[in-house]
């Protein structure tokens, strides 16, 4: 029987198959195939075949993944949907205050505001409704350079605004602005810019799921 392979695996790779697709097709260990055809040298046209091939497998490969990933994307939407069928009034406005000014990630949850009341009703939202801990959350600060003076001190109050700990804030962003912009900025955004973001595609998933069944629409692209 081990002859009929090794002369079924010679041929094939004379033919310029893989390795890979020999062992498949005639069900043998792939040291065995390698050894029986270790002396049978390919082509140039059989390697650029095998190229080739290797790349379509690549392609279909990647589109499997992804594909699975959109499912399991509708899934986290669906279950958001249910949620938005028996939830109560502040995971509705958290919900819409996501619509509102959320990022539309498909893979995190990101939200940027200078309002820090607001910013604390979704750090809050977000504990209440997700369980998210304060280590995954992640605080990204835009200043002005006329806040460089006190960023310490602006840093330090937002992180008491969230109720989070100095190690989920991130490099603080120092903005430049024109002589223009500057004569502008007179007494505006005094804490600058917060963004908030949780890296996690179930809980933005289900946000968009209760989002569009609160609203009665659909939106795909927030799945794609």
């Amino acid at each position: 029987m081990k002859t009929e392979e090794r002369e079924r695996a010679r041929e094939l790779r004379a033919a310029g198959w893989s390795i890979k697709e020999i062992e498949r097709s005639i069900n043998v260990a792939r040291s065995s195939v390698s050894r029986w055809v270790r002396d049978i040298e390919l082509t140039d046209v059989h390697r650029l075949a095998l190229e080739a091939r290797s790349g379509e497998g690549r392609l279909r490969a990647a589109a499997q993944k992804a594909e699975a990933a959109r499912r399991i994307r509708a899934t986290y939407q669906e279950h958001g949907r249910e949620r938005a069928r028996s939830s109560d009034d502040s995971y509705m406005a958290g919900c819409m205050l996501y619509w509102a000014e959320g990022e539309k990630s498909r893979w995190s949850v990101s939200i940027s505001n200078s309002d820090v009341e607001l910013m604390r009703f979704f750090a809050a939202f977000l504990r209440q409704h997700f369980a998210v801990r304060p280590e995954s959350m992640r605080v990204h600060l835009h200043l002005f350079p006329d806040h460089a003076g006190e960023q310490r001190d602006i840093e330090e109050h937002w992180l008491r605004a969230l109720d989070l700990p100095p190690t989920c804030l991130r490099k603080t962003i120092l903005n430049s602005y024109s002589k223009y912009t500057r004569k502008k900025r007179t007494n505006k955004l005094p804490y600058g810019t917060c963004k908030l973001r949780v890296h996690s595609t179930q809980i933005v998933q289900t946000i968009f799921g209760s989002i569009q069944e609160f609203g009665g629409f659909e939106r795909p692209q927030w799945l794609d």
